[in-house]
């Protein structure tokens, strides 16, 4: 008799463990500075809670290549990409970042609106993005 239940009393456990509250779609982009590739630096998104979601899901992280390129990888989870929605976005550049060879200006620290008081923000599509692009600018 308890081979019954137990089919009836698993299947609804299995359901919620595989779905997420939330949907995943990839995300890449460049990172300019004044126009050159942003290299080795770091790129966060941030989900926006909204209304009647207070959770909207972790947050995606990335450092830029040589070219300033980069892609999305979930924080704390496996898999690559950002929450599908509105989204903070945090660039820092870490100490050994270099713009190019041909301009071998050093920037020591981004203004703060493009990191710890962002105003940079990002929709990522459900169908996700390689166009993620940002052009930073600095006196």
């Amino acid at each position: 008799m308890r081979a019954r239940f137990l089919p009836g009393l698993l299947l609804p456990v299995l359901m919620g463990c595989s779905s997420d509250p939330y949907k995943v779609a990839p995300v890449s982009g460049v990172v300019h500075l004044n126009g050159k590739p942003l290299a080795n630096t770091s790129v966060t998104f941030a989900p926006v809670a909204a209304a009647g979601n207070l959770e909207p899901g972790p947050s995606s992280a990335a450092t830029t290549d040589s070219a300033g390129r980069y892609t999305l990888e979930l924080i704390g989870k496996n898999g690559q990409g950002a929450v599908v929605g509105k989204h903070k976005v945090r660039i820092s550049i870490r100490e050994d970042a270099d713009i190019s060879n041909d301009n071998p200006v050093k920037v020591q620290q981004l203004p703060m609106k493009y990191n710890a008081q962002t105003t940079l923000e990002f929709d990522v599509p459900a169908g996700g993005t390689d166009k993620a692009d940002f052009d930073l600018k600095v006196p």
